[in-house]
């Protein structure tokens, strides 16, 4: 598989990365299968695997270290801190006193000694950037992690912390994790260009649009697949919409594009993620070993520009169909921020 430079870190990270979301109970509650699967996608030529301590309340980091024991030397290893693990209400966020607390949590769940990429999971306006990035920097000169980055930041907080770094000499953030498929574009806008501008590596999530270029939905169908989890987000996934509508029709489309291209729409989707410039690796997230191996052969694709041009007409270049899709909305649009 393909090895990519990530960002200007000197590290090199294969083109599909590892989501383990799915695994614990979340979604594949069996560990001796998804050790299975973690480890055909090592085999696969897959040397990159993200995880956060949120997914599965910690089981799937302590999934990921079973699964790579014996092999960490080559496998380079993120995960992410922020979302609430518990109810007390300083078990999350950006603080420091949360950051350093839970990287340690996170080396013993993992069973490792350190973290190659710490990520922040979702920007939080509420607490100073040189609080977090003060704490991760110990991090890094502690030797607990390699480098660290965030999650869904909105632009204008990347570039904050990177002027927060310069000013404070602080370590600067390396990567970014953002949402990006077909149907949610819109960090083609600001968020990659800086991204390049800054030398980040971008491990993008949710390729297939959280399964909507997984062909699992249809015109026919009056309501897409609710599971559980889906049920909390029916903004994203309640056919009704008219939002979701659009994202029907131009999946849909992007079939029939697929078809004729002699790929499955699958394959399209992740393939159109790794063409452009600013992305370093798409992140998969089977939650199967048949859900692994259709997304794995991606990798080899390569999009003609004829194939991108047609892709561009059906979802225009910088639009998100369903804004309920970008992961993070800014808290200054809630309406006690907007009215007095």
């Amino acid at each position: 598989m393909e090895l990519r430079p990530l960002g200007r870190t000197g590290v090199q990270v294969s083109a599909l990365c590892l989501g383990a979301m799915m695994f614990g109970e979340w979604g594949t509650k069996d560990h001796d299968e998804s050790i299975r699967i973690i480890r055909r996608a090592l085999d696969a030529g897959i040397n990159f695997i993200d995880t956060a301590d949120v997914y599965s309340a910690g089981e799937s980091e302590e999934i990921v270290g079973k699964s790579i024991a014996g092999r960490r030397d080559d496998i380079v290893l993120a995960t992410k801190v922020h979302m609430p693990m518990g109810d007390e209400h300083n078990r999350r966020g950006n603080s420091r006193r949360w950051i350093i607390a839970e990287a340690e949590n996170s080396l013993r769940r993992l069973g490792t000694d350190w973290i190659d990429v710490y990520q922040v999971h979702r920007y939080d306006p509420g607490v100073d950037l040189e609080v977090t990035l003060g704490a991760l920097t110990d991090l890094v000169r502690a030797g607990k992690i390699r480098h660290f980055g965030h999650s869904t930041w909105p632009v204008s907080a990347i570039v904050e912390a990177q002027w927060t770094a310069e000013r404070r000499a602080l370590d600067r953030p390396w990567t970014e994790q953002p949402t990006y498929s077909i149907l949610t574009r819109g960090i083609e806008k600001d968020v990659l260009p800086t991204c390049s501008r800054y030398g980040y590596g971008v491990l993008s999530y949710s390729p297939l649009a959280g399964g909507w270029l997984s062909g699992r939905y249809r015109r026919d169908e009056q309501t897409g697949p609710m599971s559980p989890a889906r049920q909390r987000l029916a903004n994203r996934f309640d056919l009704s919409l008219l939002e979701n509508q659009r994202k029907l029709d131009a999946a849909e489309a992007l079939a029939q594009l697929a078809g004729q291209a002699g790929i499955s729409l699958i394959e399209l989707a992740v393939a159109f993620v790794l063409r452009h410039p600013a992305i370093t690796s798409a992140i998969i997230g089977p939650r199967t070993m048949d859900h692994l191996e259709s997304q794995l052969p991606a990798a080899e694709v390569r999009l003609s520009d004829d194939a991108l041009n047609a892709i561009d007409r059906i979802v225009a270049p910088g639009v998100t169909l369903n804004p309920a899709d970008d992961g993070w909305v800014s808290p200054a649009l809630d309406p006690a921020a907007r009215r007095r």
